[in-house]
């Protein structure tokens, strides 16, 4: 799996594991000390994330979108920081 780490300027630490096959991510893990309310929404995003191809702003869209129909609460952190910390494992290799 490959693995990164983005520190928000003046903010909360975002850290992703990310298994891609065939150019699309087949497994994510996002973890991190913001805060998300419901929890689980953390859950619907990964799996919500399986099949995207390497695009960030894409990622960004999905992400976004799922904290939209969520009605989640994301606190010391923003979706771009999710897809751009994303982008770093997947060019970790």
């Amino acid at each position: 799996m490959q693995e990164a780490s983005y520190k928000i300027p003046g903010g909360k630490l975002v850290k992703v594991k990310l298994s891609v096959t065939s150019e699309k991510i087949d497994r994510v893990r996002v973890m991190g000390d913001f805060f998300l309310h419901p929890e689980e929404t953390i859950q619907v995003i990964e799996e919500s994330l399986i099949g995207c191809k390497e695009d960030e702003n894409s990622i960004r869209i999905v992400i976004e979108q799922v904290l939209k129909n969520s009605e989640a609460t994301l606190i010391g952190a923003a979706a771009s920081d999710f897809s751009k910390t994303i982008m770093m494992a997947w060019k970790s290799t």
